[in-house]
């Protein structure tokens, strides 16, 4: 079985000598009072016959409620997050008011087992990050995009 595919876009501006990240903190129960590795690139799944690159466009837009700046994609590669879920990323110069963020939302059982379902937001906040500070809040895996970030950006 085929492992299920991610892909987003890691939006930087550069504001200084170094460049920020905006990142998104993962909505829902689970990872309401995580800080630390609760963080994500605006992503989601795609499946056979949509490009990575068409995918990233489409669920940027679904996860912050705008659309990407326009610009360039620059690829930044895959990753395999611990759950076993392939993420493609890739790079795009621009920026964008957190404030303007109108997040898509899920549905979930919530408390597990009641029958009650409840909608939460896919991202429950939207900040930029220097690449220090990114790195302590993205997940994991995910970290070795902003090592990959580092060599394209001036």
């Amino acid at each position: 079985m085929a492992p299920r595919r991610s892909a987003g876009i890691l939006l930087y501006r550069l504001a200084g000598e170094e460049p920020e990240v905006l990142l998104g903190h993962m909505g829902g129960p689970f990872w309401a009072r995580r800080d630390a590795g609760a963080w994500t690139i605006p992503k989601g799944e795609y499946g056979a016959g949509e490009e990575p690159e068409a995918a990233a466009r489409r669920e940027f837009e679904e996860e912050l409620g705008v659309a990407p700046p326009e610009g360039d994609l620059v690829p930044l590669g895959d990753v395999r997050q611990s759950g076993g879920k392939v993420v493609t990323a890739f790079a795009l110069c621009g920026d964008l008011d957190p404030a303007a963020v109108v997040p898509g939302t899920f549905t979930l059982e919530w408390p597990r087992g009641s029958g009650v379902t409840r909608e939460f937001p896919e991202l429950d906040r939207v900040a930029w990050f220097d690449l220090s500070r990114a790195s302590e809040a993205l997940v994991v895996a995910q970290r070795r995009f902003l090592d990959r970030l580092s060599v394209r950006s001036p």
